[in-house]
């Protein structure tokens, strides 16, 4: 049984108020195979051009991740993202988009991924995390898609046809209620639910991440860092970690989320300390404990309530 992710594999371009990088690898299918490849095997969808380095899709198969479902389209360009961060590390102004290969991408789920047991569904055109749902010959167990406001803005209906088809959705929180139509995140989510999604994500950056399930809430903090280099990946990277731990223990329960949501949290600060992938490329399993006995920590506490 498999984790099969869908993303986009690209060159991103970064500045922020502390450094800015040449041409990088991004996409989020990298930044969630890369992380996700920490827990499980992973079977990756997604297109990239002839520009794309050979030696960065030898690295992930030697990581385990299986690329049989990515196009490789010789004579065409690799989606390109270029983007410029405010001071606050949150707002951002997109300089300049390339669709490329990315604009008449149509996914292809191969035979041998039809053993899919846990979908993750990176930020795309809803239409095109559509057709690989429909493509799959059983449901997963978990569906989990993530999306973003422009596809609110100019694909809405397309979006809400995608989203009654998952199981777990994940957004930021300006994202949820833009959404909802509700500034109250606690009602967002409730109407967010009523789309179809099961469970729902709501993401706030350095405030850590809320997880939604009925009436059930869970809260997961961020870790307090010194230095942020990057977000640009951070949260695809927590989807990474997020959907790696639960198709590592293929339990879906409410309680193995929470613990999903601090595996994704602790993934996402190892990726902001530095441009790009870089970070994630340096960490082994050592790390990964020690950051994560640092989550435990910031939030264990015993409190003796009086009579």
């Amino acid at each position: 049984m498999s984790l099969v992710v869908v993303g986009s594999m690209a060159f991103d371009a970064i500045e922020t108020p502390f450094g800015k990088s040449d041409k990088i690898i991004g996409g989020a299918g990298t930044y969630i195979a890369w992380c996700a490849s920490n827990y499980t095997p992973v079977k990756q969808i997604s297109v990239v051009g002839g520009d794309f380095p050979q030696a960065e899709l030898d690295i992930l198969t030697d990581r385990g991740v299986d690329l049989e479902g990515v196009q490789i389209k010789k004579d065409e360009k690799t989606f390109f993202w270029s983007g410029r961060y405010h001071m606050d590390m949150n707002t951002r102004d997109t300089l300049d988009t390339q669709l490329n290969v990315l604009g008449s991408f149509e996914p292809v789920v191969p035979d041998s991924y039809q053993d899919c047991e846990f979908l993750m569904l990176g930020n795309l055109a809803p239409s095109v995390q559509r057709s690989v749902i429909e493509q799959l010959k059983t449901r997963p167990k978990l569906i989990v898609m993530d999306t973003m406001n422009f596809w609110m803005e100019i694909a809405m209906d397309d979006l809400k046809q995608t989203l009654a088809m998952v199981d777990l959705l994940m957004v930021n929180d300006s994202e949820a209620r833009e959404l909802s139509g509700e500034y109250s995140l606690v009602k967002a989510a409730a109407k967010i639910m009523q789309m179809g999604p099961k469970y729902l994500i709501i993401k706030k950056g350095e405030h850590g991440a809320l997880l939604f399930h009925g009436s059930k809430v869970f809260f997961a903090p961020a870790l307090p860092l010194e230095e942020v280099f990057d977000p640009t990946g951070a949260g695809d990277t927590f989807a990474g970690g997020f959907i790696g731990h639960i198709a590592k223990t293929k339990d879906i329960s409410f309680e193995n989320m929470k613990t999903a949501i601090i595996v994704g949290s602790a993934m996402a600060s190892f990726c902001v300390e530095k441009f790009g992938t870089q970070r994630l490329r340096e960490i082994n399993q050592s790390d990964i404990d020690a950051r994560l006995d640092e989550f435990v920590q910031l939030v264990n506490f015993d409190i003796q309530l009086g009579n």
